[in-house]
């Protein structure tokens, strides 16, 4: 079992208090690198998900002014700073990526903190300069109402810190419900939302279990206004569905399907040197890391050998080690599907440059995936038309930058996207054609707190970061005022 200052409790948290499943059910949360059992937590339901809503309506009835929230916000990022350390050993221990990584996560997510609380002063009222109707116009920006915030396993702090954030900076309370694999970081952010931020009863509240029950509550119940979600297309499709009989406000961060583009002009070192970063960030299990990797056909034999070099100094092993770089899988299913796309390459023509096809594995845990980098690739192969959410590198080559373009946007999915090229033209022309809400260019970075970032297509909808992010759990009021 885990042992934390942050971990007083392996509970859910309702309107200011620890809580555990009315059942007395639990789940296990195991480390992914060598199957200790970390923690037992709550197995919620429907009724605690429920008393949850009620609570955080409860709120609604005392708004909180501007600077109070401002106020919250400067001390979540303060207290997330200050633990950064004890953060980032709770969640590599239940997520498995190196501790530099989840200590950098802790940081990354105090950004967004930051952020909001620079910014809040943007939802102030705003008098409009003109006079329509002879009347003058305020609009006022009023919290949405309670929002339920949904968060994947493979960010553990850095994806509530961008919806929370938001949530706060709009006085909306939350109910927020993570991931059964990972919910020990966010217990910790409780811990310090509790203990350190003091944050009113009701105003944040925490269910973990099963998806089903929870997130259905959270449908249907007429208090919840917002329901913002970061998971997989196919789930995204079945909210989009359930959320209908309501009307129900939706945001979306759905799966990704990232080309990375090299033209014949880039420079060679400077691009394999992104996509190492891009690549293998979490082990590859990110929805905005490099999924496909055109290269110019002139240059795919010089960038195949600068990727593999690179790829070739990479470790693999336990998150907590010093040297790390890549840690295990989250569970068997990865594994075992990163073992399938290259299974799936190499049976259709691909060659292994580095890495190699390892033997499957037994159990949710010990999913060491060497990094793996196959030429030859091609759009025929798995790897190419599914997102991979691992550390394979598939090299695929083009001819011309009206090809290159087309396959990028050979994809259903429309989240990030990387290009490398010297030229100023025709970046602009490729960047205009891209299909993708996230364009890096000569940079393989992903979302920061200072810029919105969100999906195109069946990647989703709304944003996270940004001014824009601001708005998203936001009702716009208009007043106009006669004489």
């Amino acid at each position: 079992m885990i042992e934390s200052p942050l971990l007083k409790h392996y509970s859910g948290y309702i309107n200011g208090q620890w809580v555990n499943a009315d059942t007395g059910e639990t789940l296990p949360v195991h480390n992914p690198a060598n199957g200790q059992l970390l923690a037992n937590v709550p197995k919620m339901g429907a009724a605690e998900t429920t008393r949850a809503i009620e609570a955080a309506a409860a709120t609604l009835r005392k708004p909180a002014s501007l600077d109070q929230r401002r106020e919250w916000l400067e001390a979540i990022a303060q207290a997330l700073t200050d633990h950064r350390e004890e953060i980032g050993r709770i969640l590599t221990s239940e997520h498995g990526k190196p501790l530099k990584e989840g200590q950098g996560e802790a940081d990354y997510a105090a950004g967004f903190f930051s952020y909001c609380a620079k910014h809040v002063h943007e939802l102030a009222p705003r008098q409009l300069e003109e006079r329509p109707r002879d009347c003058s116009w305020t609009v006022h920006y009023r919290p949405a109402g309670v929002v339920g915030l949904v968060t994947p396993w493979n960010f553990p702090i850095g994806m509530i810190a961008k919806k929370l954030s938001a949530a706060l900076a709009a006085d909306c309370p939350s109910v927020i419900k993570p991931s059964s694999k990972t919910p020990l970081t966010m217990i910790a952010l409780f811990t310090l939302l509790d203990e350190v931020v003091k944050l009113p009863a009701g105003k944040v509240n925490l269910v973990m279990g099963s998806s089903g029950p929870i997130g259905d509550t959270l449908l249907e119940h007429p208090d919840v206004q917002v329901l913002s979600f970061t998971g997989s297309t196919e789930v995204g499709r079945e909210l989009i569905r359930k959320a209908a009989p309501q009307v129900k406000k939706l945001t979306l961060e759905l799966g990704g399907n990232a080309p990375f583009m090299v033209f014949d002009d880039a420079d060679l070192d400077a691009a394999a040197d992104n996509l190492i970063a891009n690549k293998f960030r979490g082990g590859g299990q990110t929805c905005v890391c490099a999924n496909r990797i055109l290269v110019h056909e002139s240059v795919a034999d010089a960038f195949g050998a600068k990727v593999t070099e690179r790829v070739n100094r990479l470790k693999v092993g336990d998150g907590m080690a010093s040297d790390t770089d890549i840690g295990p899988l989250i569970d068997r299913n990865g594994y075992h599907k990163v073992r399938r796309h290259v299974a799936d390459a190499v049976d259709k023509g691909a060659r292994i440059i580095a890495g190699k096809l390892p033997d499957p594995i037994e159990t949710d845990w010990g999913g060491f995936f060497p990094p793996t980098v196959l030429q030859g690739a091609t759009p025929d192969m798995a790897c190419w038309t599914e997102e991979t959410f691992g550390p394979l590198v598939p090299l695929v080559t083009f001819r011309s930058d009206e090809e290159a373009l087309e396959m990028a946007n050979q994809t259903e999915f429309g989240l990030a996207s990387y290009l490398f090229t010297a030229d100023e033209k025709r970046a602009e022309k490729v960047i205009a054609g891209l299909q993708f809400a996230h364009v890096g260019w000569n940079t393989g970075t992903g979302p920061a707190p200072e810029a919105p970032f969100g999906g195109m297509k069946q990647s989703g909808y709304g944003r996270e970061g940004g001014i824009e992010g601001l708005f998203e759990f936001i009702e716009p009021q208009t007043v106009p005022r006669g004489a």
